[in-house]
């Protein structure tokens, strides 16, 4: 089945660093539930296919200097949504996998089958310095910890059988040990014997996003500039989007807000037709889109009311369907468990 996924970026008050000025709310309700609560719902009625929650152990930039872990916004909104995907960004530099990988299965039995993750690389010696573990400097020990934390949550995901829990109330037995598997993964930096400490998740693996370099071991890859033509695997571009309001142009708003850090992602600035039609051309090369809006509280309305429904009405983007996983409504088939007996 041919799906174009659009999922938002819903992390603080938009990716400008100003832009808590211009949101629909108090300074000191940034942080809170109703804020996250009424934003992950306007996403989800207007049809986007899942949002994403960015992190750090370090302080965002910009004047608002805090934020709430990933996993427990995704976690506190679950139980209020019922379609929309929910991913968190998780660092994979400095978080024990065995923690990350039970934090996110956890997540995935709150949504009820909704959860995915997007590991993240750390380079920021803060981020060491608060963990209090030591630093490490390379790409290329940072990479090797990225896809070793991965491999080992994808292992720990499977560690349990998805008939491993009985509950024979009449026998006392409630687990069949023989359906739990140690992982047994040894790596430069850590080792894990497993099992997992939360049984298999409903999804039985949750959807892992990740880079180009890691395409054997993710579900969708990220990229930041739209593909020449169509890979095989779900590939997603990353976009910049400021967009025309009813009182001000995105150029205006743009200049109002100042300058801010390149993103190095694809930026569009300009009404919500044009956006339409650069969505549509993507369309052809890409299998989904992750939207970082602005200002939150101001291009979401827009995209909400002239960009989703066009996309909608034409057929090129669907609303996730109540009751399905986040892995059925972006067209990716439950995995069999590699520890069970054929």
């Amino acid at each position: 089945m041919n799906i174009f996924a659009v999922g938002i970026e819903l992390d603080g008050e938009g990716s400008h660093p100003q832009a808590w000025r211009r949101a629909n709310h108090a300074p000191n309700q940034a942080l809170s539930g109703k804020t996250l609560s009424r934003r992950v719902a306007a996403a989800e009625n207007a049809g986007f296919t899942f949002a994403t929650f960015d992190d750090s152990i370090v302080p965002p930039a910009g004047d608002i200097r805090a934020r709430v872990d990933a996993v427990a916004r995704a976690s506190f909104v679950a139980a209020t949504t019922s379609t929309i995907g929910l991913v968190p960004v998780v660092g994979t530099t400095y978080a024990e996998p065995f923690h990350t990988s039970s934090q996110l299965a956890t997540l995935d039995y709150s949504s009820r089958g909704r959860a995915g993750w997007i590991p993240t690389r750390v380079s920021d010696p803060a981020a060491a310095r608060a963990w209090g573990r030591p630093e490490v400097t390379t790409d290329a020990n940072r990479d090797r910890e990225q896809r070793d934390s991965i491999s080992v949550a994808r292992a720990l995901w499977d560690s349990w059988e998805d008939d491993a829990v009985i509950r024979h109330y009449a026998s006392g037995r409630f687990l069949d040990r023989d359906k739990l598997h140690y992982v047994d993964f040894e790596g430069e930096s850590f080792t894990v014997k497993g099992p997992a400490i939360v049984p298999r998740p409903p999804q039985g693996q949750l959807v892992v996003f990740g880079t180009e370099s890691e395409r054997d071991l993710v579900d969708v890859v990220l990229v930041q500039q739209a593909p020449e033509s169509r890979s095989e695997g779900l590939t997603f571009v990353e976009i910049d989007v400021t967009l025309d309001t009813a009182s001000e142009s995105a150029a205006e708003r743009a200049d109002g807000l100042g300058s801010a850090p390149a993103s190095g992602r694809v930026a569009y600035s300009g009404s919500a037709a044009g956006f339409v039609d650069l969505l549509t051309e993507l369309a052809s090369t890409a299998d989904g889109v992750r939207l970082f809006p602005t200002v939150v509280d101001e291009d979401v309305p827009v995209l909400s009311r002239y960009v989703l429904p066009e996309l909608l009405q034409a057929g090129l983007a669907h609303r996730p369907v109540a009751g399905s996983t986040f892995r059925a409504n972006l067209g990716l088939a439950r995995p069999a468990n590699r520890y069970e007996r054929v």
